[in-house]
């Protein structure tokens, strides 16, 4: 019985190992691109110049006793790799100032810019919760990370996206709304049922 609790132990102190090493951790951010959300972590050791970056828990970059402490730190995030930087700013005195890039952009406009080019949907089937993103200016569909294989045609009243999840017929229309401010409306159906949009 000690050995069944001494392994469940053993294995909660495991998942949160990264955790217990971050002693100079100052940021966390989490940034929703088309193959998922992902977290962001930062050490900076402001007495070793130490610079640590996480991506999803995965150490990303490691520099140790840098002496400038103020700089850029740049990585990739997701199955896109795309481009991320930390800027480390002095404040004033031994304060910093952390910001995260994405693209060249300040996090905030980042995604203020996704929420005019995706639309992202969430869904559950069979028990299983599905993220679905569409890039609206490639009509890339992505569904838990992946980029799905779709089929596009052109209807009446506009066009319509196919791809299948988890054996379930999806579909996204996009139909004009009327209206120039509003553009295109887009909306999943999946098993003739449509699916309201998720605000990330």
């Amino acid at each position: 019985m000690a050995r069944a609790a001494d392994r469940d132990a053993e294995q909660e102190r495991s998942r949160y190992s990264h955790l217990e090493k971050m002693t100079d951790l100052v940021a966390v951010w989490e940034v929703a691109l088309s193959d998922g959300v992902h977290k962001i972590e930062f050490e900076h050791g402001t007495t070793s110049g130490k610079r640590v970056v996480y991506v999803d828990g995965k150490e990303e970059i490691r520099r140790e006793w840098m002496f400038k402490l103020v700089g850029k730190e740049t990585f990739t995030v997701g199955a896109t790799k795309t481009k991320a930087a930390i800027n480390i700013d002095a404040v004033s005195g031994f304060a910093y100032e952390y910001t995260l890039e994405i693209n060249g952009k300040s996090l905030k406009k980042h995604m203020e810019n996704r929420l005019k080019t995706t639309n992202t949907w969430i869904l559950n089937l069979d028990g299983t919760d599905y993220r679905v993103v569409l890039e609206k200016d490639t009509m890339d569909v992505w569904c838990n990370g992946q980029k799905m294989e779709t089929a596009g045609e052109f209807v009446e009243d506009g066009t319509e996206t196919h791809f299948t999840v988890a054996d379930h017929s999806c579909c996204i229309k996009a139909v004009s709304s009327g209206k120039r401010k509003e553009g295109i409306i887009h909306t999943l159906i999946v098993n003739n049922r449509e699916i309201p949009e998720a605000v990330e």
